[in-house]
């Protein structure tokens, strides 16, 4: 994707550094270029910051305007943590010894809970029926995400060497390059193994990826997005189901029959223990449910 220059030198060189550097995608490039650009569109005099000398009270007052304007509270804290990054930037070039950003909060965002599946729910959702090559790849693909909490992008990403049969261990790479090596469940492995044998009469002779289109190349984001939800509604599945559900059913099932949170953050390769916190939320909500159902004292009389 092509994006305009945001017309600032230093911006445009800490860009840079997320793509050469740190090895972002373009996609999340892209979004820091959005978010910088719009505090540089917002300065009244609409004139080239000072980034040295910027004041605290200046992103405080862009805050606070873009907040009124109708900016959600999450496109706002982006928006800071993109500046927050940026100054980091500038102080480790010795560019700037502040960070205004630093200490401007953005209204609290009420986290949601991620929707899952039970396990009876999928069970009947992984029990595809059908041979033809495109069942074993459908199923394989299935199988996989929840047997190893796999992000779409992570997926779809897979080249026939990642992955380790004999040790049923898989190499994965995922945000900002980092790559993780997962175990594959002893169903995962059966299916994509059911897949391997039909696979040569969809691929072509030179395609790698392991999951592969009617026209023998890598399988699209998209097409997994669209399959997924065919084969649920075949199923009979009780709501819209998306390949980010089977990921969020593997960390609540696995973290429900471990309660190991630090493992469950490893598999899913989370920076950041608290993005894996939410499931123990999960958890909780569940356990209410169960206990409002089945409490004598708690059951509400019909």
């Amino acid at each position: 994707m092509n994006t305009p220059a945001t017309s600032d030198p230093l911006v445009e060189k800490f860009l840079q550094h997320l793509a050469l550097e740190r090895r972002l995608s373009p996609r999340t490039i892209d979004a820091y270029r959005r978010d910088l650009a719009d505090f540089l569109k917002w300065r009244p005099d609409q004139a080239q910051p000072n980034w040295a000398r910027l004041q605290q009270a200046e992103i405080r007052s862009y805050a606070a305007q873009r907040h009124r304007q109708g900016l959600s509270a999450k496109s706002l804290q982006r928006r800071l943590a993109a500046l927050r990054s940026f100054y980091r930037f500038l102080n480790r070039e010795g560019l700037s010894k502040q960070n205004p950003a630093l200490g401007i909060r953005a209204p609290k965002v009420k986290r949601k809970l991620p929707t899952t599946l039970d396990v009876d729910q999928l069970g009947q959702l992984l029990a595809l029926p059908g041979s033809a090559p495109l069942d074993l790849r459908d199923q394989a693909i299935m199988e996989l995400l929840y047997s190893s909490g796999l992000r779409l992008a992570e997926l779809v990403s897979l080249d026939l060497h990642h992955l380790d049969r004999q040790d049923a261990m898989l190499e994965v790479t995922g945000k900002g390059g980092k790559t993780r090596r997962l175990p594959v469940g002893r169903k995962a492995l059966e299916a994509i193994r059911q897949w391997l044998k039909a696979r040569p009469e969809l691929a072509k002779a030179d395609e790698t990826a392991l999951f592969v289109s009617r026209q023998g190349r890598r399988l699209s984001a998209r097409s997994v997005q669209s399959r997924l939800a065919l084969r649920a509604r075949e199923q009979g599945a009780p709501r819209h189901v998306h390949p980010h559900m089977l990921r969020h059913s593997f960390a609540s099932h696995l973290l429900e029959s471990s309660g190991d949170l630090r493992a469950v953050q490893e598999l899913l390769g989370h920076a950041d223990i608290s993005t894996t916190q939410i499931y123990t939320h999960l958890d909780f909500q569940h356990l209410a449910e169960v206990y409002d159902q089945a409490h004598p004292r708690a059951r509400k009389k019909k």
